[in-house]
């Protein structure tokens, strides 16, 4: 039986999103109805990418019977109300990052999974590209010995863009860029929490986050730096430090495609979109719906490569980011 989604929202990441379900087998994965707040959208987006049923609003979606898990695509300061609307339904949901506003919501998101014994995963599609699966296992292995530094970069002018502009559209270059860096360290550092965390950097006039560099102390002497911006274009590349080696990843640190382990470099690349995507390396999207697929079919409701806890230790670190940095929003104030 093949997994049978719903797509909640008919912007740019669930057209990518759609169109990366295409490169797996459809006896595997089949996108069965969308959604958009107008009708007309979900319409022109469901004869875009072939969909049978389009829905103009999300209500109706979550009464569809014939899907089985939601892709909610749409912005993050709607993620909330997406998710409890869904899991309230008992579909099992792959929520796009980050999960929510702040660590509040996050948890609220949470427990709903849990009352509602639905799958829920934050949709952080580097986990699942077979360069971190790579990294993973060479971590795993001592392949570098002991890890004791990480650095990695991501800034993507993008000051032109609304959504990481203005504060009501959840804005700021922390939860659209910096959390893929933070992601990174956290997945190297294997969920651990860091001693402590020191950010610093400048802020649009809109009051979010425009270019930060944030330093993470953990046990046993181990460290982590990096930078990420929405004003300026950076090397975008990672690098593990250990006591016998190096293990980097060139630019496109967050839809990876080659890996460098002591200087010897292999690439993986990816299946080539059936139309135009809207994000470099969109079709990576795959690897995360197939992480779905295998955790409903094992009956699991987290996956371990992106578990709940995972998700919470994102969503404090980032909040003490943007407490250092300054950056408050309206939900933190409810």
């Amino acid at each position: 039986m093949a997994t049978r989604w719903g797509i909640c929202s008919a912007g740019k990441i669930s057209h990518d999103f759609t169109v990366a379900l295409k490169t797996l087998p459809a006896e595997d994965h089949q996108a069965v109805a969308v959604a958009a707040r107008k009708l007309e959208d979900a319409q022109e987006f469901s004869r875009k990418h072939n969909i049978s049923k389009a829905y103009g609003s999300y209500e109706e979606l979550a009464r569809d019977p014939d899907v089985d898990v939601v892709y909610i695509g749409n912005i993050h300061p709607h993620h909330l109300k997406a998710c409890l609307l869904f899991m309230n339904a008992k579909k099992n949901v792959l929520c796009e990052k980050p999960l929510a506003m702040n660590t509040k919501e996050v948890k609220e998101i949470l427990d709903s999974a849990k009352r509602n014994q639905v799958f829920l995963m934050e949709a952080v599609w580097t986990r699942f590209f077979p360069v971190s699966e790579e990294v993973r296992k060479l971590l795993a292995q001592r392949e570098i010995g002991e890890v004791k530094m990480i650095r990695s970069e991501f800034g993507i002018p993008l000051l032109h863009r609304p959504r990481l502009v203005e504060k009501e559209l959840g804005g700021g270059a922390l939860l659209s860029l910096g959390m893929y860096c933070l992601q990174f360290v956290c997945m190297v550092y294997n969920g651990e929490r860091p001693e402590s965390i020191q950010a610093t950097g400048v802020c649009l006039d809109t009051g979010v986050d425009e270019t930060v560099i944030v330093t993470l102390k953990f046990s046993e002497k181990r460290m982590a730096v990096f930078t990420y911006s929405s004003s300026m274009k950076l090397p975008n590349d990672a690098i593990i430090v250990g006591t016998k080696g190096t293990i980097q990843i060139p630019s496109w640190m967050w839809c990876p495609t080659s890996l460098i382990v002591n200087g010897k470099e292999t690439q993986y690349p990816l299946p080539e979109p059936c139309l135009p995507l809207n994000f470099h390396n969109g079709t990576g999207m795959r690897y995360e719906a197939e992480e779905v697929r295998q955790c409903l079919l094992k009956g699991l409701k987290e996956s371990p490569v992106m578990s709940h806890s995972d998700s919470l230790l994102l969503a404090e670190l980032e909040d003490e980011i943007r407490k250092q940095v300054g950056v408050v929003y309206s939900q933190d104030c409810q």
